[in-house]
Protein backbone atom coordinates (compact mmCIF):
# COMPACT_ATOMS: atom_id res chain seq x y z
CA UNK A 1 0.00 0.00 0.00
CA UNK A 2 0.73 3.67 0.01
CA UNK A 3 3.01 5.42 2.52
CA UNK A 4 2.67 8.78 4.40
CA UNK A 5 2.47 11.37 2.42
CA UNK A 6 0.92 9.44 -0.60
CA UNK A 7 -1.34 7.20 2.10
CA UNK A 8 -4.67 10.06 0.96
CA UNK A 9 -3.47 10.27 -2.60
CA UNK A 10 -5.82 7.48 -3.98
CA UNK A 11 -8.82 8.34 -1.99
CA UNK A 12 -8.36 11.75 -2.63
CA UNK A 13 -8.10 11.52 -6.68
CA UNK A 14 -11.37 9.73 -7.29
CA UNK A 15 -13.13 12.60 -6.14
CA UNK A 16 -14.87 13.38 -9.99
CA UNK A 17 -12.86 16.15 -12.09
CA UNK A 18 -14.65 17.90 -14.88
CA UNK A 19 -12.77 19.53 -17.06
CA UNK A 20 -13.78 20.58 -21.11
CA UNK A 21 -15.93 17.17 -21.30
CA UNK A 22 -13.43 15.00 -19.18
CA UNK A 23 -14.84 13.20 -16.42
CA UNK A 24 -12.91 10.62 -14.31
CA UNK A 25 -10.68 10.45 -10.63
CA UNK A 26 -8.86 13.87 -10.05
CA UNK A 27 -5.87 13.52 -11.55
CA UNK A 28 -2.24 14.07 -9.67
CA UNK A 29 0.17 16.67 -11.06
CA UNK A 30 3.67 16.29 -10.37
CA UNK A 31 6.14 18.80 -10.56
CA UNK A 32 9.61 19.69 -9.59
CA UNK A 33 13.13 20.31 -11.28
CA UNK A 34 14.25 17.88 -13.74
CA UNK A 35 16.38 15.50 -12.18
CA UNK A 36 14.74 15.54 -8.69
CA UNK A 37 13.16 11.91 -8.73
CA UNK A 38 9.90 12.68 -10.14
CA UNK A 39 10.47 9.66 -13.35
CA UNK A 40 11.79 7.28 -10.12
CA UNK A 41 8.50 8.01 -8.42
CA UNK A 42 6.32 7.37 -11.69
CA UNK A 43 8.09 4.34 -12.19
CA UNK A 44 7.40 3.17 -8.85
CA UNK A 45 3.72 4.00 -9.10
CA UNK A 46 3.26 2.47 -12.25
CA UNK A 47 5.07 -1.01 -11.43
CA UNK A 48 3.16 -1.16 -7.91
CA UNK A 49 0.25 0.24 -8.28
CA UNK A 50 -0.50 -0.11 -11.87
CA UNK A 51 -4.32 -0.82 -11.54
CA UNK A 52 -4.54 2.61 -9.47
CA UNK A 53 -2.84 5.29 -11.70
CA UNK A 54 -2.15 5.78 -15.40
CA UNK A 55 0.56 8.07 -16.80
CA UNK A 56 -0.83 10.88 -19.09
CA UNK A 57 2.11 10.38 -21.97
CA UNK A 58 3.17 14.68 -22.66
CA UNK A 59 4.00 15.80 -26.22
CA UNK A 60 7.31 17.72 -27.03
CA UNK A 61 9.16 18.84 -29.89
CA UNK A 62 12.59 17.94 -28.55
CA UNK A 63 14.77 14.90 -30.09
CA UNK A 64 14.52 11.75 -28.34
CA UNK A 65 17.22 10.98 -25.94
CA UNK A 66 18.53 7.30 -25.97
CA UNK A 67 16.12 4.73 -24.33
CA UNK A 68 12.97 6.90 -25.03
CA UNK A 69 10.53 5.56 -26.94
CA UNK A 70 8.02 7.41 -28.91
CA UNK A 71 3.98 7.19 -27.52
CA UNK A 72 5.96 5.55 -24.04
CA UNK A 73 8.20 8.33 -22.51
CA UNK A 74 6.93 11.14 -24.82
CA UNK A 75 4.96 11.78 -28.11
CA UNK A 76 7.73 13.19 -30.79
CA UNK A 77 6.28 15.74 -32.85
CA UNK A 78 7.30 19.07 -34.77
CA UNK A 79 6.53 22.34 -33.67
CA UNK A 80 4.67 22.80 -36.73
CA UNK A 81 2.14 20.08 -35.68
CA UNK A 82 2.28 20.65 -31.90
CA UNK A 83 1.69 24.77 -32.58
CA UNK A 84 -0.90 23.71 -35.27
CA UNK A 85 -2.88 21.35 -31.99
CA UNK A 86 -2.71 24.23 -29.12
CA UNK A 87 -4.16 26.54 -31.35
CA UNK A 88 -6.90 24.12 -31.90
CA UNK A 89 -7.27 24.16 -28.21
CA UNK A 90 -6.29 20.38 -27.92
CA UNK A 91 -4.11 20.84 -24.84
CA UNK A 92 -4.59 21.45 -21.42
CA UNK A 93 -1.19 22.96 -20.66
CA UNK A 94 2.16 23.71 -22.74
CA UNK A 95 5.20 25.40 -21.61
CA UNK A 96 8.74 26.12 -23.90
CA UNK A 97 12.07 25.22 -22.27
CA UNK A 98 15.04 25.82 -24.10
CA UNK A 99 13.59 26.17 -27.07
CA UNK A 100 11.42 23.24 -26.97
CA UNK A 101 7.58 23.23 -26.49
CA UNK A 102 6.64 20.53 -23.93
CA UNK A 103 2.13 19.91 -22.99
CA UNK A 104 -0.36 17.42 -22.69
CA UNK A 105 -2.68 16.97 -24.57
CA UNK A 106 -6.68 16.41 -23.51
CA UNK A 107 -6.44 13.08 -25.42
CA UNK A 108 -4.12 12.06 -23.55
CA UNK A 109 -5.60 12.96 -19.81
CA UNK A 110 -9.06 11.46 -21.09
CA UNK A 111 -7.45 8.11 -22.45
CA UNK A 112 -6.42 7.07 -18.71
CA UNK A 113 -9.20 8.55 -16.66
CA UNK A 114 -11.78 6.44 -19.82
CA UNK A 115 -9.76 3.49 -17.59
CA UNK A 116 -11.16 4.51 -13.97
CA UNK A 117 -7.19 5.37 -13.45
CA UNK A 118 -6.07 8.15 -11.65
CA UNK A 119 -3.92 10.28 -13.97
CA UNK A 120 -0.71 11.40 -13.13
CA UNK A 121 1.51 14.00 -15.46
CA UNK A 122 4.42 15.61 -15.47
CA UNK A 123 4.98 18.95 -15.50
CA UNK A 124 6.99 22.28 -15.06
CA UNK A 125 5.69 25.01 -13.30
CA UNK A 126 4.46 27.00 -16.35
CA UNK A 127 2.67 23.94 -17.03
CA UNK A 128 0.93 23.88 -13.76
CA UNK A 129 0.19 27.79 -13.73
CA UNK A 130 -1.86 26.67 -17.18
CA UNK A 131 -3.46 23.88 -15.39
CA UNK A 132 -4.96 26.39 -12.44
CA UNK A 133 -6.61 27.95 -15.19
CA UNK A 134 -8.86 25.02 -15.59
CA UNK A 135 -11.36 23.18 -13.69
CA UNK A 136 -9.19 20.17 -13.53
CA UNK A 137 -9.28 20.33 -9.83
CA UNK A 138 -5.77 18.19 -9.96
CA UNK A 139 -3.42 17.22 -6.77
CA UNK A 140 -0.55 19.12 -6.88
CA UNK A 141 2.46 16.81 -5.74
CA UNK A 142 5.95 18.85 -5.79
CA UNK A 143 8.79 16.72 -5.90
CA UNK A 144 12.11 18.66 -4.32
CA UNK A 145 15.39 17.48 -4.62
CA UNK A 146 17.63 17.35 -1.53
CA UNK A 147 19.91 20.46 -2.79
CA UNK A 148 20.64 22.12 -5.94
CA UNK A 149 24.49 20.63 -5.36
CA UNK A 150 22.75 17.03 -5.75
CA UNK A 151 20.59 17.88 -8.26
CA UNK A 152 23.73 19.17 -10.15
CA UNK A 153 25.74 16.10 -9.49
CA UNK A 154 22.50 13.84 -10.63
CA UNK A 155 22.35 15.85 -13.79
CA UNK A 156 25.65 15.41 -14.59
CA UNK A 157 25.57 11.65 -14.14
CA UNK A 158 23.31 11.71 -17.09
CA UNK A 159 25.50 12.94 -19.25
CA UNK A 160 22.58 14.61 -21.95
CA UNK A 161 23.62 17.87 -20.54
CA UNK A 162 25.91 20.67 -22.08
CA UNK A 163 27.51 23.72 -19.89
CA UNK A 164 24.79 25.68 -20.64
CA UNK A 165 21.66 23.59 -20.85
CA UNK A 166 22.94 22.47 -17.20
CA UNK A 167 23.36 25.69 -16.45
CA UNK A 168 19.69 26.58 -17.60
CA UNK A 169 18.06 23.59 -16.15
CA UNK A 170 19.75 24.40 -12.13
CA UNK A 171 18.92 28.56 -12.50
CA UNK A 172 14.78 27.04 -13.54
CA UNK A 173 15.33 24.33 -10.75
CA UNK A 174 15.84 27.74 -8.20
CA UNK A 175 13.08 29.64 -9.68
CA UNK A 176 10.92 26.63 -9.34
CA UNK A 177 11.90 25.91 -5.77
CA UNK A 178 11.35 29.27 -4.30
CA UNK A 179 8.25 30.14 -6.76
CA UNK A 180 6.83 27.05 -4.97
CA UNK A 181 8.05 27.91 -1.60
CA UNK A 182 6.39 31.20 -1.80
CA UNK A 183 3.00 29.62 -2.74
CA UNK A 184 3.42 27.44 0.55
CA UNK A 185 2.05 24.41 1.38
CA UNK A 186 -1.83 25.39 1.05
CA UNK A 187 -1.14 24.92 -2.64
CA UNK A 188 1.07 22.06 -2.65
CA UNK A 189 2.24 18.16 -1.19
CA UNK A 190 5.79 18.47 -0.84
CA UNK A 191 8.26 15.60 -1.49
CA UNK A 192 12.03 15.90 0.05
CA UNK A 193 12.81 11.62 0.05
CA UNK A 194 14.18 10.14 -2.56
CA UNK A 195 11.09 8.03 -4.28
CA UNK A 196 12.16 4.90 -3.52
CA UNK A 197 11.65 5.55 -0.16
CA UNK A 198 8.01 6.86 -0.36
CA UNK A 199 6.63 3.70 -1.46
CA UNK A 200 6.59 -0.02 -0.11
CA UNK A 201 8.36 -2.49 -1.24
Amino acid sequence: MLRRPLAGLAAAALGRALSDGMSGPRPVVLSGPSGAGKSTLLKKLLQEHGSIFGFSVSHTTRDPRPGEENGKDYYFVTREVMQRDIAAGDFIEHAEFSGNLYGTSKAAVRAVQAMNRICVLDVDLQGVRNIKKTDLRPIYIFVQPPSLDVLEQRLRQRNTETEESLAKRLAAARADMESRNKEGPRHWSVLRRPASCVLSG
